[in-house]
């Protein structure tokens, strides 16, 4: 049976925290692939628009660059409002009957699991990998659902941090791949609010 990971997430923008954490995910959970899968709009933070869709698409392509076992699903992108990882699990599901369907979550968001939409269906049909954050103690995932911790290289780093970064004119170097560096510096992406 194959086994394929689900990495849904803002990656507004993608940073070698994220990169590190596939890694981990495909390496420790013998994956076949690993799916990037950009959300529209996270229901985590509801309020907030991310970078335009074709632009976070550019830098995950950049990041992704010659990363055998990795790639983008646009589906997300391509739906309108918030979101949901029961529709993208569904949707996998659909495309791929016989695989094994592994999402991958971050520790901040582990114990929030029965709060998702159709959270029962949702652990029914895939299991998940927790991804480890540093200073963050480890929640106990909710008895109902499948959860297994990775190991991999939990780093200090968020998206959030590296966008205040660039807003004060602070390198980004060696926070993201270079390539994602370069396109947001030449393309001016982040400089607003």
């Amino acid at each position: 049976m194959k086994r394929i990971g689900i990495y849904g997430g803002s990656f507004d923008p993608i940073h070698w925290g994220h990169l590190l954490a596939a890694q981990a995910a495909y390496e420790e959970l013998s994956l076949d692939r690993l799916f990037f899968v950009p959300a529209s709009r996270s229901p985590f933070k509801p309020e907030r628009r991310p970078l335009a869709a074709e632009q976070r698409l550019r830098l995950i392509r950049l990041a992704l660059a010659g990363s055998d076992g990795f790639e983008v699903c646009e589906s997300e992108l391509q739906a309108t409002g918030v979101s949901f990882t029961i529709n993208t699990v569904r949707r996998f599901a659909g495309e791929h009957p016989d695989a094994e369907l592994i999402c991958l979550v971050g520790a901040d968001h582990v114990g929030t699991l029965p709060e998702w939409k159709d959270a029962e269906v949702l652990s029914q049909v895939a299991s998940f990998a927790v991804i480890p954050r540093p200073g963050l103690p480890g929640r106990r995932p909710p008895d109902s659902f499948d959860c297994r911790w990775l190991r991999g290289w939990p780093i200090e780093l968020s998206s959030s941090e590296i966008r205040e970064r660039i807003r004060h004119g602070k390198s980004i170097r060696r926070m993201v791949d270079p390539a994602v560096a370069d396109a947001i510096l030449s393309d001016g992406l982040y400089q607003d609010g």
